[in-house]
């Protein structure tokens, strides 16, 4: 059985590749559809997913896949996996839609409910941000030799705040009003989760709807650089435990020393 640490460079080229494909289409006159849910689909989300799923066919065939733009699965048969791959082919469509650069291409590894491995790459940058619980995380720009990350301590004096760029819900700004002089970042998708891994923001409050396909990867890179992912009681976040596959409201950090969970109004 494939260690998932030597895994990362084929899941990182199969990423990137998805991003190519995104690209051509992004500098195009594409066409945007809405799905069920009424979140919006584009044919980059659809070319990514199948470039994805059959480059992790062609390297890990016996292992499951959970993909936000494939076939529903139910939890019956998902009960039964202890390995699975979780991919988001395009996180922030609507970044993607509105044309400001900030989506990203998601790929993780669960083992027994927990992300080991992540690759998040952003297209229009041409970055890459990886790592696994086994082998720490790290950042590629373009051909440039990879870079370890690490979280940074936290200055409480005047924290550095992560606000989605499309979801700010008022259980959100209720909880910013708890905190001390803190400086704003806005940023959209998984990057929210890589930005913290880099030491370059402390804190991201998610308290609202969020899919586990939207965090997986990107929580394994921050897990891999020393942060961390709970719920709002401060339980790790955890995938794959019953019928739904939405989050719970979620926090996360760089440095654990720091008791974030008291800002949240319970």
């Amino acid at each position: 059985m494939p260690n998932p640490v030597d895994l990362l460079p084929a899941v990182c080229r199969i990423a990137a590749a998805a991003g190519r494909a995104t690209l051509s289409i992004y500098h195009s006159d594409f066409a945007v559809d809405t799905k069920a849910n009424d979140s919006p689909l584009t044919q980059a989300d659809v070319a990514a997913h199948r470039l994805i799923a059959d480059g992790l066919q062609q390297l890990t065939p016996a292992w499951p896949q959970l993909s936000e733009e494939g076939s529903a699965i139910t939890y019956a048969t998902r009960r039964q996996w202890t390995r699975y791959w979780l991919i988001d082919p395009l996180d922030g469509t609507r970044e993607f839609v509105n044309r400001n650069d900030q989506f990203t291409i998601n790929i993780a590894l669960i083992e027994h409910q927990q992300p080991v491995l992540g690759v998040v790459y952003a297209p229009v940058y041409d970055t890459l941000w990886y790592g696994s619980v086994a082998g720490g995380a790290y950042k590629q720009v373009a051909d440039s030799a990879p870079a370890p990350l690490h979280t940074a301590s936290t200055d409480m004096q005047k924290p550095h705040i992560l606000v989605s760029r499309s979801h700010r819900s008022p259980e959100v700004e209720a909880l910013l009003e708890q905190l001390p002089d803190f400086t704003p970042i806005s940023m959209g998708s998984s990057l929210k989760f890589c930005i913290i891994a880099e030491g370059n923001a402390d804190f991201y409050p998610r308290l609202g709807p969020t899919s586990e396909w939207d965090t997986a990867a990107a929580h394994a890179v921050l897990l891999a650089a020393g942060g961390q992912v709970t719920d709002i009681h401060g339980r790790p976040l955890r995938y794959n435990t019953g019928d739904s596959l939405l989050n719970p409201w979620f926090l996360a950090f760089g440095d654990r020393r720091h008791d974030w969970h008291r800002y949240v109004r319970k």
